[in-house]
């Protein structure tokens, strides 16, 4: 009898414990379903306010980028030249049983700007910055049956940001219940503090939230999963008293035979944090885990896992083209693949934090990080920047970035700024002493650097705070060489350089000769041409910059100097230096905003990969007679010879330091054709033919299959060709699209900086021969199939497969 009683009572325990503590955290996707409108309308944060006309739509959401192209926004041609404003989303919904007596969170991935939030008419809160992730409680608003969202979002003040921002909810939005006592957001830190190749000890620190000061004991487990999911490492903490609403614990798991992260094999685990109160379960909180070791050396450079390696970096700002800066993660997907094809090993978030799934890939994809926080501190460099809430919001919004972003591998650097003002004043060095020390206040295991431009160290205050571990150094590649002479012991990193401008397929000549543009920051430019393009031939940058070619021969020759990041990987939104209006989008990408390689992405690719690489340009289109500067970047070969019409006009090799070899050739059409050879043996044969008239249309779409999800993505490129099917590299035909199936048009572009072309259409003008159809799934599996048509032109067909989720 005593034993049943004593069962009895224990079970009676454990039905408390799990109503008291609840079940694991729920996590869901927040959005769906959501109501729009543009505009201002203060009621609607009241929960009674009728939305049924508002416009439906699913999360994320950019409106700029709907918008139409205007020198008159007030965003201006530096902003991207289309709309901003105010706006407000609203969204009606039952909380789920499964969320019912837990603790209950909205989470916002990243609003821009001054989002402030409402609950069933109350007021939880206002976060200025628009690149931050925050939450927010809903817990005590909520009420059985219908409960509503509502957020204004206020990006009416310009001019803001120095490049497109866009406008609105452009990251996802979660829904997250857990327990009274879990793992507090961001809660679970993961490190290697030390790595072998036969061990290493993983340090795992664990926040937890215990939000009515619950009395009771607790349990943590730690299990590290291997990518298969086997649990490879447990360890834990038993009997814990809970005395604070916060409180962290800590310990070591080792794991034996460890696969570690590199760029080449980003082999990834995850840690699985368990809570247990009173043996119940109540949380389980998921980290992924890389486990890697760097160095930055002032002398040898970059060293991963113990091995030297070159940081072959871009610059890329947050948004997605014709998307705009709404998130979707195979657009971002397919900008990583590209630049991996090129060789490229590292992202810079410039210039702020970036989307979460962004660090997903290059944990899975194998590329190095510097994430970085701000593009300004108290000083502006815009009216309306976020000069204008740094002294409220830096400490929250620096320390917010690091704590969600710290347990990414790809991770390697933080950045505390851009060309911050304050290097040109005294109040840079305790800001810069504050902020290095807020980061390694939440992550000590990485290395804090700014941006810097301002190459006097005795009137860089930012430098002059000692409190950097690397010397950001942007541009000025010629004073690389004597670095360690002019700063001894100090680790040297380009974290921006080049600036180099390039418009796909348009070249002038000669092509050797280097131009600035503009040639300085105070004289008015009036160079450029009336096609608002800049030549293809890597021989054009601003006064500040560099052309590629000048960049990395001085990077690759010095073994102090880790690597650089190039400004930019593609082209973006926004800053359409050194044009004015009708140009709203930038000239720096190594790819268009297509995402049509420029030809310095093959020098690269030949600097920067092993496979074998022979490009061959500029087109063969030309004037007869008019002597043209034929171009060809290769590697694994001894020497090109150029032929033309079957004539040889030469072989030739790099010299020197050379990155390329060039002939002058007088045009006739026909064919153009190189020819590497190593040893004697042909490498590689690349032709270009002159082209005719333009006679059809050419789909090629970069996936075929696509998964009916509602956001999975097929880019379809348009090729105009001749009767022979040479592409036709001056082709301006307007493309008209039709879908149809379970689909829809996401995007159109040409990659044109100067296109005042809506990027939400159903037809586009080819630039140069080339346009881009974005193409997005809906949520049912079947077929959808793209036309292309063009006046005087044949059409063509693609078919995209939509499978099932």
């Amino acid at each position: 009898m005593m034993l049943r009683k004593n069962l009895v009572l224990l079970l009676l325990m454990l039905t408390v414990g799990a109503v008291a503590y609840g079940t694991p955290r729920i996590r869901q996707n927040f959005n769906q379903d959501w109501k729009f409108f543009l505009g201002d309308d203060a009621a609607a944060k009241l929960p009674g306010f009728k939305d049924g006309k508002w416009r439906t739509l699913t999360l994320p959401h950019d409106w700029s980028i709907e918008g139409k192209f205007d020198e008159k926004n007030p965003a201006k041609p530096e902003g991207g030249g289309l709309p901003t404003g105010i706006a407000w989303y609203r969204k009606t919904f039952t909380l789920p049983a499964s969320m019912q007596k837990k603790d209950v969170f909205i989470e916002f991935d990243g609003v821009y700007k001054n989002s402030e939030v409402w609950i069933n008419g109350h007021l939880l809160g206002k976060r200025p910055y628009g690149y931050i992730s925050f939450r927010y409680e809903l817990t005590k608003y909520l009420k059985t049956g219908q409960n509503v969202i509502a957020v204004r979002v206020d990006n009416a003040a310009q001019p803001d940001s120095r490049w497109y921002s866009g406008s609105g909810i452009y990251r996802n939005v979660w829904l997250t219940a857990t327990g009274k006592v879990a793992v507090n957001q961001w809660g679970t830190f993961v490190s290697t503090p030390s790595v072998s190749k036969t061990s290493a000890n993983v340090y795992i620190k664990t926040q937890i939230r215990n939000k009515e000061r619950v009395k009771a004991k607790i349990d943590v487990k730690w299990e590290v999963h291997d990518a298969d999911g086997k649990v490879v490492s447990t360890t834990e903490m038993k009997d814990i008293s809970l005395k604070d609403t916060l409180f962290e614990v800590a310990e070591f798991a080792r794991v034996n035979n460890p696969k570690l992260w590199s760029v080449k094999q980003p082999y990834l685990y995850k840690v699985m944090t368990r809570v247990f109160v009173n043996k119940t379960l109540t949380d389980t909180y998921e980290t992924p885990l890389g486990i890697r070791y760097f160095n930055f050396d002032a002398k040898k450079g970059f060293f991963l896992n113990g091995e030297s390696l070159k940081i072959l970096g871009v610059c890329m700002h947050h948004d997605l083209g014709a998307l705009g800066a709404a998130v979707n993660v195979r657009a971002m997907e397919r900008q990583l693949e590209i630049l991996k094809e090129m060789g490229c090993n590292a992202i810079r978030t410039a210039h702020n934090p970036p989307a979460p799934e962004l660090l997903d890939l290059c944990d899975k994809m194998g590329f190095l990080v510097m994430d970085e926080a701000f593009d300004m501190w108290a000083k502006k460099k815009n009216k309306q920047d976020y000069h204008l809430d740094f002294p409220e919001w830096h400490q929250r919004d620096l320390q917010d970035m690091v704590k969600r972003d710290r347990n990414h591998p790809s991770i390697i650097l933080w950045s505390i700024g851009n060309e911050i003002r304050e290097q040109f004043d005294s109040t840079g060095v305790a800001l810069t002493r504050s902020l290095v020390k807020m980061v390694k206040d939440v992550d000590a295991t990485r290395p804090v650097l700014s941006a810097l431009t301002e190459t006097d160290s005795a009137k860089n205050f930012i430098y002059q705070a000692k409190a950097l571990d690397i010397y950001g150094l942007n541009y000025n590649h010629k004073l690389y060489k004597d670095f360690p002479k002019n700063y001894p012991g100090q680790t040297l990193l380009p974290s921006e350089t080049t600036s180099a401008f390039a418009t796909r397929g348009f070249y002038d000549m000669p092509s050797d000769s280097i131009r600035r543009w503009p040639k300085d920051g105070k004289t008015k430019f009036t160079d450029g041409n009336a096609a608002w393009a800049v030549s293809a031939y890597d021989n054009v940058s601003a006064y500040w910059g560099s052309t590629h070619e000048e960049t990395w021969k001085e990077a690759k020759k010095y073994a102090h100097v880790p690597g650089i990041f190039v400004w930019s990987g593609f082209d973006f939104l926004g800053e359409p230096i050194p044009y004015p209006w009708p140009a709203r989008s930038s000239y720096y990408g190594i790819i268009d905003l297509a995402g049509f390689p420029k030809d310095a992405y093959y020098m690269y690719q030949s600097e920067w990969t092993s496979k074998p690489v022979l490009h061959l340009f500029p087109h063969w289109n030309w004037t007869p007679g008019k002597k043209i500067d034929v171009w060809a970047y290769y590697n694994n070969a001894d020497e090109v010879e150029l032929f033309l019409n079957g004539k040889s006009l030469g072989t030739k090799s790099k010299q020197g330091e050379e990155l390329h070899v060039v002939w002058p050739v007088n045009f006739e059409a026909g064919t153009l054709k190189a020819v590497s050879r190593k040893n004697g043996q042909v490498v590689l044969i690349k032709e270009i033919k002159t082209a005719g008239k333009p006679a059809k249309i050419e789909l090629i779409a970069d996936r075929t299959t696509i998964t009916a999800d509602g956001k999975d993505l097929s880019f379809v490129t348009v090729r105009i060709l001749d009767a022979d099917g040479n592409p036709v590299p001056d082709a301006a035909n307007r493309v008209q699209f039709k879908l149809e199936g379970e689909g829809t048009i996401a995007g159109v572009d040409n990659g044109f900086q100067a296109s005042l072309e809506p990027f939400k259409a159903y037809y586009r003008k080819a630039y140069n021969g080339l346009c881009l159809a974005i193409v997005q799934a809906k949520t049912k599996a079947g077929k959808l199939t793209l036309t292309a048509s063009s006046e005087g032109l044949q059409q063509a067909v693609v078919t995209i497969t939509l499978k099932g989720k």
